[in-house]
């Protein structure tokens, strides 16, 4: 395993203070990685998209940002342009899109995707091999139980052009149980309780 521990850096990739890097890892053009961040084994960050020529999901594309404390899994692909805040955790096989923001101290669990445009809020708890579709709103505080699938078009690409994929809205420390199927356009109201949770 000799040199197996060295990343493979692109070109401007800034590296904090006492980073930790597993075996193998991938860091491509661009990508800033904060202070005291841990990347496992075999995960890529900073890829670029590689998009259908008439896919509704192309856009603009900056720099991977992972803020400082940040926990990335083994085997995590995480693309360009997304973004993650400080103490996020994303975790093993976790997938998170471009124009993703993940936001301060968020989970994202095992084998989980964030598909393009997805906004996950601060203290979020998504939990194993969940998806949201483009375009979802997770607020502050929510919860995210195991296998939660959302959707994002009902016409399964039949939509009018121009149209724009409608996300799922989950508010402020609403709760989803695990296996639940969310539609385009769902709203899960905010919780008002006060913690202990």
């Amino acid at each position: 395993m000799s040199g197996a521990s060295e990343p493979l850096l692109g070109s401007d990739v800034a590296v904090g203070r006492d980073v930790a890097f597993g075996a193998y890892v991938v860091v491509h053009d661009g990508t800033s990685i904060g202070d005291g961040c841990s990347v496992g084994d075999h995960a890529v960050l900073g890829k670029r998209p590689v998009l259908h020529p008439r896919s509704a999901a192309a856009g603009a594309v900056g720099a991977l940002r992972l803020g400082e404390r940040v926990s990335v899994g083994s085997g995590a692909i995480v693309f360009a342009g997304a973004s993650v805040g400080a103490g996020a955790v994303l975790g093993d096989q976790s997938f998170v899109r471009e124009r993703c923001t993940v936001g301060e101290d968020a989970l994202v669990g095992r084998g989980s995707a964030l598909d393009n445009d997805v906004t996950v809020g601060a203290r979020a708890r998504i939990q194993s091999d969940v998806y949201l579709a483009a375009g979802c709103v997770v607020e502050e505080d929510v919860f995210i139980g195991p296998g939660v699938v959302t959707t994002n078009d009902d016409t399964m690409a039949r939509h009018p052009r121009g149209e724009p994929p409608q996300g799922v809205l989950l508010r402020r420390a609403c709760r989803v149980g695990g296996g639940c199927v969310l539609t385009p356009g769902v709203e899960v109201g905010e919780t008002w309780r006060r913690g202990p949770w």
